[in-house]
């Protein structure tokens, strides 16, 4: 027997690359009784399965602590949205390291400027005055960045503040040095820190802010549920009182315009219920005693009053929020590339600077000796600079003197523009955008692995009943001398089915106002119908299959024979005795969306096919009337016969199944990608893949088409990450030096690398346009 599982969610401090998620996922996998971890950078969470019984939360805690990743545990009951506050002490925080910065990086301009003679400032401009800014920036905002990689690298996992922190700390010293010990002829650049850590903060500020946004569909839905809940006493007296302190079983009003806070069921009234927020139905939902009312749905009529059945985590706002925050940590197979480079990327990184400086201080300077005077374009070195004597101070861009210095120089603009960051984003700022977009749309992906699948997708098979059809089957046509007296018998038998055909009798019973009569000794033959005793009847009465009818002794005449033939839908067959009452046809009603959507979907290029356990006739029928063609066709399948048909799809192309989300569970999970419609509250439980909530079937060609736009950004994103890094390295490293004297400096790197990072996240926004 297998363990139960347990899910744990992480709330991770510490991670800022892909590198940081790459250590964080080792770690946990490497903690006893971890099966699973899902980390997701855009949110900072982790998502564990753990095996009850096996597994400490505190261990893992305290390891993940040891790697310079201090974390803890979220209450899955917390309320709804309310980790989303817990990220305004790291924004105030990282404003106030900006501003510091900032102002600093302000100091430091107006010192070149009096340097340089533009400014008449003697004081701003001299050497101590730069190396003071220096002294303060890494002490100040920088000490963060720089605490931040000695730990990271301590514990074996070197960071983007690692590098950051390695191009800081070499320029400061080796400034420092040069002011101490102007001997040794090195150019002094106590801007370069300054520079640098505001443009890496100010990066990082925008790109936090841009990440704030992906999260914003969630936050939104979050704000659907209300603080506040109107309790209905026993003695009729209402309490305003907090949505948390609800319990099942009490009694709450909603008024007209009031959001609805908990699940519930509609005890008193009659009203319009707006539930787009949740299914993205664009028609109202007729709220009436018995009708089942989810949290976030908005009163718009009347004054309802509903007794409360789920709250706080249970009710169906909490599940599909949840379902979307464990959906994105879920990463897409596309990222494994990206997050395997990035885990070693910082020790590619630190090599290639180390080469860098090795060649340029021993080889590179003597064999182009003309490279000492380069400098960035646009930047020529001042006029009669001398670097041997009296002012030594290197400005922004400014080319080196001496080998040491060219090499110092164009080390730490390989350290500073290598951005690991990008390729960690790349995917899951656009699976965040793209969750959290569809499930304000009522489609709930259930990861970035299933957007991929889904976006690759060659095949799409449906079921029938409840997916293809409304699943609320309608009396159409009755054979019979006596119709009122054949629904009249029929539907009092059927009184204690859940059967939909049971369903459709006594709904036709309902409209004829016909009276149920009193039944005994009711017995259920399944998969055939059902006998009993029924007031007035002369005999045993039996509803059921005509087949079945016919083997309990029941005669057919020819003329019920050929009607039966002729019939389109399901017949039900009643019988008194022996003697054939008459014969009921009940057909299953299309969706109205379903030829348009079916035609979107084939001009997507998809392959459609109908699998199901209904008559053939009813199947064809229904085949006829939406271009499918014969060998598209399945019917009176058995569940084992559509795994089997699945399974020899799948062996040649990649398919999905599309089905009510119930009793079709086991194809669902079958397939490539399981697809459920309409499953409202309860789609924790389901298997698939994709939940369409609501009832409207052209949700799913919409669904594939944003789970392609995805995967488009997604390969974008990488495209660009990976283009980035293997166009700014070599650049950085002096590699046009010799033949087109640019030189990359550090600071200019620092906002080549934030600007990387800002541009994947902005193109996963991108994806919110129309």
């Amino acid at each position: 027997m297998r363990p139960a599982v347990q899910t744990v969610v992480l709330d991770v401090e510490g991670m800022k690359c892909g590198g940081c998620v790459r250590a964080v996922e080792t770690t946990l996998l490497d903690q006893p009784g971890v099966q699973r971890a899902d980390v997701n950078l855009v949110s900072r969470s982790a998502w564990l399965d753990l095996s009850a019984g096996e597994s400490d939360v505190g261990g893992v805690l305290k390891a993940l602590a040891d790697r310079g990743f201090p974390a803890k545990e979220r209450a899955l009951d917390d309320p709804i949205g309310a980790a989303a506050g817990q990220a305004l002490p790291g924004w105030w925080q990282q404003w106030r390291q900006l501003m510091v910065a900032l102002v600093l990086l302000l100091l430091s301009v107006l010192g070149h400027l009096s340097e340089a003679g533009h400014l008449s400032l003697p004081l701003i401009g001299s050497l101590p005055f730069h190396a003071t800014l220096a002294t303060v920036a890494l002490l100040g905002p920088g000490r963060p960045i720089l605490m931040g990689g000695v730990a990271a690298a301590r514990a074996g996992a070197p960071s983007m503040d690692s590098l950051v922190g390695l191009g800081v700390s070499s320029a400061y010293v080796a400034s420092l040095v040069a002011l101490v010990w102007p001997q040794v002829g090195w150019p002094c650049f106590f801007n370069e820190p300054v520079m640098l850590l505001g443009f890496v903060l100010l990066g990082r500020f925008l790109e936090e802010r841009a990440r704030f946004r992906t999260g914003q569909a969630l936050q939104q839905l979050a704000q659907l549920q209300p603080d506040t809940a109107r309790l209905l006493l026993t003695d009729g007296a209402i309490r305003e009182v907090r949505v948390g302190a609800l319990r099942p079983g009490e009694t709450v009003q909603l008024l007209a315009g009031d959001r609805v806070p908990v699940d519930g069921v509609v005890l008193e009234g009659a009203s319009a219920v707006d539930v787009s927020s949740l299914t993205g139905e664009p028609l109202p939902l007729q709220a009436e005693p018995g009708t089942e009312l989810s949290s976030g749905s908005l009163n718009l009529e009347a004054t309802l009053v509903m007794t409360v059945t789920r709250v706080g985590a249970e009710t169906a706002l909490a599940r599909i929020i949840r379902l979307v925050e464990q959906a994105q940590a879920r990463r897409a197979p596309i990222q494994g590339l990206a997050d395997r480079v990035a885990g070693r990327f910082c020790y590619g990184v630190i090599g290639l600077a180390l080469a860098t400086f090795l060649f340029w201080w021993l080889f590179g300077a003597d064999h182009w000796p003309e490279v000492l005077q380069a400098s960035a374009p646009g930047m020529p070195m001042p006029h009669g600079m001398d670097h041997g004597h009296g002012m030594h101070h290197v400005g922004l861009g400014s080319g080196a003197s001496t080998p040491m210095g060219l090499a110092l120089q164009l080390s730490i603009a390989v350290l500073v523009v290598a951005c690991p960051c990008a390729l960690g984003l790349a995917t899951p700022t656009v699976i965040t955008v793209a969750t959290g977009l569809a499930a304000r749309r009522g489609w709930l992906f259930r990861g970035g692995d299933v957007i991929e699948t889904a976006a690759g997708l060659e095949h799409v098979v449906f079921d029938k009943t409840g997916t293809l059809t409304l699943g609320r089957p309608l009396v159409t046509d009755v054979y019979g001398d006596d119709p009122g007296q054949l629904l009249q018998l029929a539907a009092s038998l059927e009184q204690s089915s859940r059967h939909p055909l049971a369903y459709a009798l006594l709904q036709e019973a309902q409209g004829r106002e016909l009276a149920l009569l009193e039944c005994e000794n009711v017995r259920t033959v399944s998969g055939q119908g059902l006998e009993g005793h029924v007031d007035g009847a002369s005999a045993r009465v039996r509803v059921g299959k005509p087949d079945w009818l016919v083997e309990q002794g029941v005669a057919i005449a020819p003329a019920a024979e050929d009607w039966l033939a002729a019939a389109e839908g399901s017949v039900v067959a009643v019988a008194v005795g022996d003697v054939l009452v008459g014969l009921v046809q009940i057909e299953d009603q299309m969706r109205p969306d379903v030829a348009p959507a079916l035609q979107r979907l084939r001009s997507h290029g998809l392959a459609l096919s109908v699998f199901s356990g209904d008559r053939q006739a009813a199947v064809q029928r229904l085949g006829q009337q939406l271009g499918f063609a014969a060998q598209d066709l399945g019917w009176q399948m058995l569940p084992e016969q559509k795994l089997q048909r699945l399974e020899q799809l799948r062996q040649e192309e990649r398919v999905a199944m599309v089905g009510d989300g119930i009793n079709d569970a086991p194809a669902l999970a079958a397939a490539d990608l399981g697809i459920a419609i309409g499953t409202g509250t309860q789609i924790a439980q389901d298997s698939a893949g994709l939940v369409l909530l609501g009832d409207r079937l052209d949700n799913l060609p919409e669904a594939l088409s944003l789970a392609r736009r995805t995967l488009v950004k997604v390969r974008q994103n990488l495209f660009w990450a990976f283009g980035y890094n293997l166009i700014v390295l070599p650049v950085a490293a002096g590699a046009l030096l010799p033949s087109h004297g640019v030189l990359l400096s550090p600071p200019l790197a620092a906002l080549l690398m934030a600007m990387s990072s800002i541009t994947v996240v902005l193109n996963a926004l991108a994806l919110r346009l129309p």
